[in-house]
């Protein structure tokens, strides 16, 4: 009874939008949209009214790493295949640490690097550019919000290099570069070592880090400070980061990583004096889009709706949210709140399809595909398994999903956020179940495109603004 009054109330809603000109989101509970407009332009684009990041202060330019605006080149573009199948190591990668079974390298001559490092991956999929030095050297670094420690590559690469577009950051040729020694305070926050005597290079006392990610990527180095410059206007003399000697893994041709987790070591506790350990993004619509943009500090706008941030004692440095349910095309589905609330629900810039606990995945499947039953099903898709062929239609009519969070917090999940689209031959839907009832639900990259996601750590509480990027 329930399914066919969800199927009457889906036809009747299309009829409604077409027979009198609902057309305008706002004023229904689906998305009605040309086939064409799905699949991105080849080209970069710049969305009308982007301009976040045009000279302010604390604003960088955001962009996909793989897309036609990256500043990385287009040499060894994945595919969408092989993307999902990096971010499942990912996803794997974060479950594991939150089980306190993720490690940290030790030793560099005890690393195991994979076989075939093509299909596995650590770190996110958008970029920004930086400077470093004095003078500066440019570097185009992932950030990351499931990351803390900031890294980049360093000369002379005693170890090894992967591959980069920037030159490689040599500290010989930086008046301000110094290296940490191995007694400093500073030292002795580093995750990667239980005993300082793993810390020390012995021939010099300098600082040691090694970071891996649980693909097996990973980079190791000497703990240093220098003059980071985010912005002509926003410069800080004696930043602390990892200059790597040894570093390996996929981390597509960028220079290193910036990482905005929540410990003392990471950009956001670095940056606190200026900043206030608030800083947002706005993600674009697609890889083909260069209107994303990073931001430090308070914003000004005045629509953002903010659930409280949690803390799990397990993973401190995550960003837990409290998540308490989904609706699709207008109607919230029976999923019992406490489906939610163990192990939790995590915010991350780096996993791209959000992860659900698998009874709650099942509902919002469930519900989708009788919303959608009058199109044809395509072949699943690596962890997708719900797509279509949308060859014949020349629009279709989507129900819209929205994330219900803590303190009465609605996100609307933006089109682009629906589908993972291969081709029009197979459009998927953008979400996944946890394989293990332990697992973390994470909100990942691909729900959040085009909305501002604000982070508020001194008043412990991420907001959230629809149509962000403009």
């Amino acid at each position: 009874m329930a399914n066919r009054a969800r199927l009457i109330f889906f036809l009747l809603s299309t009829y409604l939008l077409f027979a009198f000109g609902f057309g305008a989101e706002s004023e229904s509970y689906f998305h009605v949209i040309k086939v064409t407009s799905l699949l991105p332009p080849p080209r970069c684009s710049t969305p009308k009214g982007s301009n976040h990041h045009e000279n302010r202060k604390g604003v960088l330019k955001l962009d996909h790493r793989y897309g036609p605006c990256s500043p990385l080149g287009h040499r060894g573009k994945p595919t969408l295949r092989e993307i999902l199948s990096q971010d499942q190591s990912r996803v794997n990668s974060l479950q594991s640490r939150f089980k306190a079974q993720f490690r940290q390298v030790e030793d560099t001559k005890t690393t195991t690097l994979p076989a075939h490092l093509g299909t596995l991956i650590g770190t996110g999929n958008y970029v920004v550019t930086i400077g470093l030095g004095t003078p500066k050297s440019d570097l185009t670094v992932v950030f990351d919000t499931g990351s803390n420690l900031n890294w980049v590559q360093c000369q002379p690469c005693a170890g090894q290099c992967y591959p980069q577009q920037d030159p490689i950051f040599d500290p010989s040729k930086s008046s301000t570069y110094l290296n940490i020694s191995c007694s400093s305070q500073d030292c002795s926050l580093l995750p990667s070592a239980t005993g300082r005597s793993t810390r020390c290079a012995a021939s010099t006392s300098t600082c040691v880090y090694a970071t891996a990610y649980g693909d097996g990527s990973f980079s190791t180095g000497y703990f240093a400070r220098d003059t980071l410059a985010l912005t002509t206007s926003d410069v800080f003399p004696n930043f602390a980061f990892g200059c790597g000697q040894s570093n390996d893994g996929l981390f597509g041709r960028t220079a290193g990583l910036l990482g905005l987790g929540r410990d003392a070591l990471s950009l956001i506790s670095q940056t606190a004096k200026e900043y206030g350990k608030v800083f947002s993004y706005c993600l674009p619509p697609t890889s083909s889009s260069n209107g994303g943009y990073l931001k430090f500090g308070s914003g000004d706008a005045t629509s953002v709706k903010f659930t409280p941030l949690l803390t799990n004692p397990n993973s401190p440095s995550f960003y837990f949210l409290q998540m308490a349910g989904i609706s699709v095309g207008g109607q919230q589905l029976n999923i019992a709140p406490s489906t939610f609330a163990s192990p939790g629900t995590i915010i991350d810039s780096g996993t791209v399809i959000t992860r659900l606990p698998m009874s709650a995945y099942v509902a919002l499947r469930s519900a989708f595909r009788e919303f959608m039953s009058n199109y044809t099903m395509a072949p699943a898709s690596s962890l997708l398994d719900t797509c279509y062929d949308f060859t014949q239609q020349d629009t279709v009519t989507v129900p819209k999903i929205v994330l219900h969070f803590g303190g009465n917090v609605d996100v609307d999940v933006p089109l682009s956020g629906i589908f993972s689209i291969h081709s029009a031959s197979q459009v998927c839907l953008a979400f996944a179940g946890n394989s293990d009832a332990s697992d973390l639900a994470i909100f990942g990259n691909h729900q959040q495109q085009t909305l501002q996601v604000v982070y508020d750590l001194a008043s412990n509480k991420v907001g959230f603004e629809v149509a962000g990027c403009t």
